[in-house]
């Protein structure tokens, strides 16, 4: 197979994709490659989890809802979609004000990281598993997210700076976590991102004119992979009531929410110049966002945070102040900075505290969790 005269957008499995890119991989930057290989508090990681635990997992009790997911799946009503066609206006990367090019490259840098991550995710699930119902599942996943890593990494190819994806994979430190860790985390990630992307094309759809780069026109399919991916945690955690209704289990899900409402507001705000350019004030995107995430979330989480509580923006904001401390401590070095790095952590710390212990909210799931992307 010559795979240079195929497509990532054409591929039926996360490895045709994989093998696509892998052949594209020699002119892959090593300053992009060494970006996506960091692993810091903001960063997107990598992880592993109990392949047999997974296995074992019976979707009986939501079987008419699986059937339903899978069927949608495997009609693929995105292939050939990311790809670039004659809506993919000329970038003129050198001509890119020096601020806005460097964070949109750590942008989709970050995000193609993040896009590969859930491939690599996926596709070992699909590996190590003998359900049916379960490979089936993730095949599909890994398929989609091997999509959208490879479509980001042609947008940065397009710059001279795309991620050496095959190396990630065989170099990037893992995580464990336990498979309903990662059924909380996964499932948030996905329905945040797919609230991210819709808000962004919604905004881009009425105000055109701060389009800046022709990727986010194929937001609308996109953020809908991302959605049907969140559907089919939320389903996978309705397989046994103990997952989201334990005592335990909600502080978890509480710990979750905190973690990946609060890594946005940090990541988001430390590229200012990027959301000017889109024309959205960062504060007013972000809680768009978490009201959308947790709107959705209500259809299988039995707690939520209260972003409307004065303390999650004060939260967010003193946790932001206490990041940019430690990477000015960071980057100052010697005692000094070592002794401004264990400050601002400890900052860091009772910030994220201070959200974690707000009075939650309480919600009650529907009985029918399916839901469609309405935004």
């Amino acid at each position: 197979m010559n795979v240079q005269a195929r497509h990532t957008a054409d591929a039926t499995t996360a490895e045709e994709g994989l093998a696509i890119q892998q052949e594209q991989s020699r002119f892959d930057s090593k300053a992009a490659t060494d970006l996506a290989m960091q692993n810091t508090l903001l960063t997107p990681r990598f992880y592993t989890t109990d392949f047999d635990e997974l296995d074992a997992i019976d979707v009986s009790p939501v079987r008419k809802d699986w059937d339903e997911l899978l069927e949608q799946m495997r009609s693929d009503p995105n292939k050939g979609h990311f790809r670039k066609t004659e809506d993919w206006d000329k970038v003129d990367w050198d001509g890119m004000e020096p601020e806005l090019k460097a964070e949109f490259l750590d942008f989709l840098i970050s995000s193609c990281t993040a896009e590969f991550s859930g491939c690599v995710l996926y596709k070992e699930m699909k590996r190590r598993g003998n359900n049916p119902d379960i490979c089936e599942l993730f095949s599909y996943m890994s398929r989609d997210e091997a999509r959208h890593a490879g479509f980001i990494n042609d947008a940065l190819r397009e710059a001279g700076v795309a991620v050496n994806l095959g190396f990630l994979t065989r170099e990037k430190k893992y995580t464990y976590f336990r498979p309903k860790f990662i059924y909380y985390a996964t499932y948030l990630s996905e329905k945040i991102g797919y609230a991210r992307y819709i808000t962004i094309y919604r905004h881009l759809e009425a105000h055109p004119e701060h389009r800046f780069h022709p990727i986010f026109k194929w937001f609308r399919e996109w953020c809908n992979d991302e959605f049907s991916h969140g559907e089919a945690f939320a389903l996978l955690m309705r397989t046994d009531p103990k997952i989201t209704q334990s005592f335990t289990s909600k502080l978890w899900i509480r710990f979750f929410l905190t973690a990946i409402y609060s890594t946005m507001w940090v990541r988001d705000h430390a590229r200012p110049r990027f959301h000017e350019a889109l024309g959205v004030d960062i504060d007013w995107y972000d809680m768009e966002v978490f009201r959308k995430t947790s709107e959705i979330a209500r259809q299988v989480f039995p707690v939520e945070i209260d972003i409307e509580n004065p303390r999650f923006v004060r939260g967010c904001k003193r946790l932001d102040a206490a990041m940019r401390d430690m990477e000015t401590a960071k980057r100052r070095g010697g005692a000094m900075g070592a002794l401004g790095r264990v400050g601002a952590g400890a900052r860091a710390a009772m910030a994220f505290a201070s959200i974690y212990t707000m009075p939650a909210r309480r919600t009650e799931p529907p009985a029918s969790v399916r839901l469609q992307p309405t935004y």
